[in-house]
């Protein structure tokens, strides 16, 4: 059983800058697709980064590509989300994911951590 656990959530002031790290225990690290989704009230879960096993491809969508960048380091077994430019669209929960297989059907993902609150004061 996959355990995650996120940090790096807070208030940070518009155009500011936060890093989530989420750090994975009890599984393989490497064999894992990891993520990054977001929660506002209100509204659907979403998928906000996602990385490859290796590490090699990665996926955002335009709402916050160029802005956000996932990392991963198998060593540590731990991912990150650096978020820059922070706008405040982007505040909600931000859950780290992680899936053998991939995030197509995000009820099917396998593994979830408890979230960490992103707020971004205008």
């Amino acid at each position: 059983q996959v355990q995650l656990v996120e940090s790096g959530g807070g208030l940070v002031q518009t155009g500011g800058s936060l890093r989530l790290s989420c750090a994975a225990s009890g599984g393989t690290f490497s064999r894992l697709r990891m993520g990054w989704f977001r929660q506002a009230p209100g509204k659907e879960r979403e998928l906000v980064a996602g990385i490859s096993w290796s590490g090699s491809s990665t996926y955002y969508p335009d709402s916050v590509k160029d802005r956000f960048t996932i990392s991963r380091d198998n060593a540590k077994n731990t991912v990150y989300l650096q978020m820059n430019s922070l706008k405040f669209e982007d505040t909600a929960v931000y859950y780290c994911a992680a899936d053998p297989s991939s995030f197509a059907t995000i009820t099917a993902i396998a593994y979830w951590g408890q979230g960490t609150q992103v707020t971004v004061s205008s």
